[in-house]
């Protein structure tokens, strides 16, 4: 379904023709041989990129309190990720609802700012503030868009934020003028690209500021993959 299309075969699409980028490892209790898995996968990536094949990206979406209980082996510094999606939600302590002006969530972020610079094996990575897209999906944690941007400016100035991630679209879409108020709050003004480079696993950025400086483009002298959506 998210392989690489086959002449011959007839199973459904649910994006077309569109292959899979990568893998997110979003593990909610402690599992055995995390590591090995995830770095098995990171060498077959890198591999198939080096041969020829397109980018491929791994993530992970570790809960909010640092360090993460699930995750923890494999953020350690024996994992290369592209980046985190730290799930800001169903974790009062520090959740975005608990948070007051963005202050117990920028505790937090703070926290994986320093994982990101100073432990993780991608000295690079980006760090992905984590909400949930509707009242309902998730069981704490929600905030109204309007409530997003003091937050946002809280998080926006620490070297490794890298966006927002969304749980989950179907919640996203049907919360009207959720979507437009996260997007008016990460305008190309306050957040601009970059391109960046990999080579081996490791990453060199041409950034124009210390925060959001792109996803990692693996091939030398491209772009800056960027996608137009239409919100609801």
């Amino acid at each position: 379904m998210f392989g690489p299309p086959q002449a011959s075969s007839g199973v459904e699409r649910p994006f077309g023709n569109a292959v899979v980028d990568g893998f997110d490892l979003d593990f909610e209790s402690t599992v055995a041989n995390a590591v090995p898995f995830a770095s098995q996968l990171r060498a077959h990536m890198d591999s198939a990129t080096a041969a020829g094949d397109k980018p491929f990206y791994l993530s992970a979406a570790p809960q909010c309190p640092y360090p993460d209980a699930a995750d923890g082996d494999m953020l350690a510094g024996a994992v290369f990720f592209d980046f985190v999606m730290v799930q800001f939600y169903n974790n009062p302590p520090c959740g975005l609802s608990s948070s007051q002006a963005g202050s117990a969530t920028q505790s937090s972020f703070a926290a994986w700012d320093t994982w990101a610079r100073t432990v993780s094996r991608n000295s690079q990575v980006r760090v992905l503030l984590g909400m949930p897209g509707g009242e309902t999906a998730a069981g704490s944690g929600y905030v109204a868009g309007s409530v997003l941007g003091s937050i946002l400016d809280a998080v926006r100035q620490f070297p490794s934020f890298g966006g927002v991630m969304v749980w989950d679209m179907s919640q996203a879409y049907a919360n009207p003028g959720f979507l437009s108020q996260v997007v008016s709050n990460l305008t190309p003004a306050k957040l601009p690209t970059a391109n960046s480079t990999r080579t081996n696993s490791t990453t060199a950025y041409n950034a124009t500021t210390n925060y959001n400086r792109g996803y990692q483009q693996h091939r030398e002298s491209a772009p800056l993959a960027t996608e137009t959506i239409t919100l609801p």
